[in-house]
């Protein structure tokens, strides 16, 4: 059997996590005979070598490659389709684009032991944002957008895109300075205590600590600074690697036509944990 070749896509890569977790991931499928690689590819060559990339088996793709790829593809998921971007590509006859951000988050949302239908604070309105905003939205969740004045204007278009899809639902948008009162669960898709400035936090102390829930997008580091605020006030937290990690094990349920236990999921999870905290600590 020929070697199989898979690889991430994006500029600027950096410290990306996903060559081990996908290796991983294919080493728990029993795939042994896969490869993958981060592939840095700079904004001026992306429209020349794009199609090229259709001669590997899959791939992942992340910013600011995830809409500029859509024009390359021959069809997308319905996941793709509705939110205008792609972070996986199945290679073959047909090259399909995938978005499975979605459903990294959804699972991820339900091993924490929670749903999106309650009182949930959405922090931040960027790409990651927009998609939990609607999916809170359809899922019937009393939504509250805290953004800071300069993204209002993407609130107000998720806003506007929300009423589109689901007529009826409760969506409000304020500022993370101006947000008060208790929440169900509270979504952090700010940057704001990623690595290197771990002592940040988007929302008052206050805040953070009046929620069940709260779920992190950051990974880096492990534990942020709002999780920290929402689990000394008796919150159930979870940070951003489930959602990494489920994700690219949807690619490979994609790709492989394979699926992963809830178990294996956690434990890979506790794995590249630990292998953020040793290459750049807690």
């Amino acid at each position: 059997m020929s070697t199989q070749h898979y690889a991430l896509i994006g500029h600027p890569l950096g410290h990306t996590m996903s060559p081990p977790i996908h290796k991983r991931l294919f080493e728990l499928s029993g795939n042994l005979d896969a490869d993958y690689i981060a592939q840095d590819i700079p904004l001026e060559k992306f429209d020349d070598v794009a199609d090229q990339l259709f001669q590997l088996n899959g791939f992942n793709i992340t910013i600011p490659y995830k809409i500029k790829m859509l024009r390359h593809l021959d069809q997308l998921d319905l996941s793709a389709k509705r939110y205008g971007a792609v972070n996986v590509v199945k290679c073959g006859e047909k090259n399909i684009g995938y978005n499975t951000d979605v459903t990294g988050f959804l699972r991820s949302i339900e091993m924490l032991g929670t749903d999106l239908t309650g009182k949930v604070l959405l922090l931040g309105c960027g790409g990651a944002g927009r998609m939990m905003a609607i999916e809170t939205a359809l899922a019937g969740g009393d939504l509250t957008i805290a953004v800071r004045e300069s993204s209002y204007e993407k609130a107000e278009n998720t806003y506007n895109n929300i009423k589109l899809l689901s007529p009826e639902s409760s969506v409000h948008i304020t500022s993370l300075q101006a947000v008060t009162g208790k929440y169900d669960l509270i979504l952090n898709a700010t940057p704001s205590g990623m690595y290197p400035h771990n002592d940040e936090c988007p929302v008052s102390p206050e805040v953070a600590g009046n929620t069940a829930f709260l779920f992190d997008a950051i990974y880096n580091p492990r534990e942020t600074q709002l999780m920290k605020l929402a689990k000394a006030n008796g919150a159930k937290v979870m940070g951003g690697m489930n959602m990494l990690v489920w994700q690219a094990a949807v690619s490979h349920e994609i790709w492989e036509n394979v699926r992963y236990s809830k178990q294996d999921i956690q434990a890979l999870v506790a794995e590249m944990e630990e292998m953020v905290t040793a290459q750049f600590g807690d």
